[in-house]
């Protein structure tokens, strides 16, 4: 039997990139359409050694259908819609994509905090206004120069090495905290370390947050932590909503603690009824949140180009794989 690749959802318009990947030696199979992983066809999910994932979640209960399974990949950087735990222990390998989308993310991480510090929102508010704001400039804590403000970066991987050059460039003190990096890294980058998360909040005029989401950073910054950033500090995530509450964003935002926020990532997404404080008065535009909040529907990642990205090397990465010289972009495994 041909080693078999399922694509959980059909997202693109023909086969052709896929089937110039894998070549002869691989089956693609690609579903009609679908809305969740019980969706697949049985016989499909029984022949299934590579199993792609973009947006449905794969539990311990799912894995089941798939007697063949060797590798799941999930098409983009996150993976905690993948049970690792489960996959391990039948021996199958978690894959990502973590290079697709990088100067995107980048690119928006700091578009958000210079939009909130620059007070570009202000202004936009303040002008289509009626009547209009006046012709002038708005003093508001939000609006600093770069130099005098130390811009955090919580966790410092591919995206927000990307970042800590992209703020070095503005003028920003960049400083990082991540356990996880050896000594010197900051060194490398011309940036400094915090020796602690506390020290990294205390410290950080604009924290950016690009953490994965584990079992670890999973709520790590909620009300406590929020409020040891300096008054009128702006907060930034493009990384994963789980990992701050937004409820605590809200209540720091609206009593003044904080200048500004920007999200790209909602703990649920897309958001349910009831939808968190900070995005229901952001829609309804209670007076605390124009010019302060901005949020995105996970579309850091986005451009033309970053979505061929995820198509090219999601099964670069699956074939490499299966059929070697050896596996990419592998996952360690998560155990119970």
């Amino acid at each position: 039997m041909a080693t078999t690749v399922l694509y959980s959802e059909t997202v693109y318009p023909d086969d052709s990139v896929e089937r110039r990947i894998y070549g002869p030696d691989v089956r693609v199979i690609f579903p009609g359409a679908t809305s969740a992983l019980d969706d697949l066809a049985a016989a499909d999910c029984a022949a299934a050694e590579g199993l792609m994932i973009l947006r449905y979640k794969v539990t311990a209960g799912d894995l089941k259908r798939f007697p063949r399974l060797r590798a799941i990949c999930r098409m983009g950087v996150g993976y905690d819609n993948l049970d690792r735990a489960a996959a391990a222990g039948r021996g199958i390998m978690i894959l990502n994509v973590p290079d697709y989308g990088t100067t995107e993310v980048a690119d928006h991480a700091m578009a958000l905090a210079l939009a909130l510090r620059r007070g570009l929102l202000l202004h936009h508010e303040g002008q289509r206004a009626e009547p209009p704001a006046a012709w002038r400039y708005i003093d508001h804590p939000l609006v600093r120069r770069s130099s005098v403000q130390t811009f955090g970066l919580l966790g410092l991987g591919r995206i927000a090495t990307a970042v800590a050059l992209r703020a070095k460039a503005f003028g920003f003190r960049v400083v990082f905290y991540d356990p996880y990096l050896p000594n010197g890294v900051e060194l490398g980058l011309g940036i400094e370390r915090a020796a602690t998360l506390e020290d990294l909040l205390r410290r950080s005029d604009t924290l950016s947050i690009h953490t994965p989401l584990t079992r670890e950073t999973s709520g790590l910054l909620g009300l406590k932590e929020l409020s040891l950033l300096p008054r009128d500090a702006v907060v930034v995530n493009t990384a994963r909503g789980a990992i701050v509450d937004v409820d605590a964003l809200a209540t720091l935002l609206k009593g003044g603690h904080l200048a500004g926020v920007g999200l790209d990532v909602l703990p649920e997404e897309p958001p349910m009824e009831p939808v968190p404080e900070l995005l229901r008065a952001y829609r309804a535009r209670e007076d605390w949140t124009p010019g302060r909040l901005i949020i995105t529907p996970h579309s850091a990642f986005f451009s033309p180009q970053a979505w061929d990205d995820i198509r090219t090397k999601s099964a670069e990465t699956m074939r490499a794989a299966l059929l070697g010289p050896r596996p990419q972009n592998v996952i360690p495994p998560e155990r119970d």
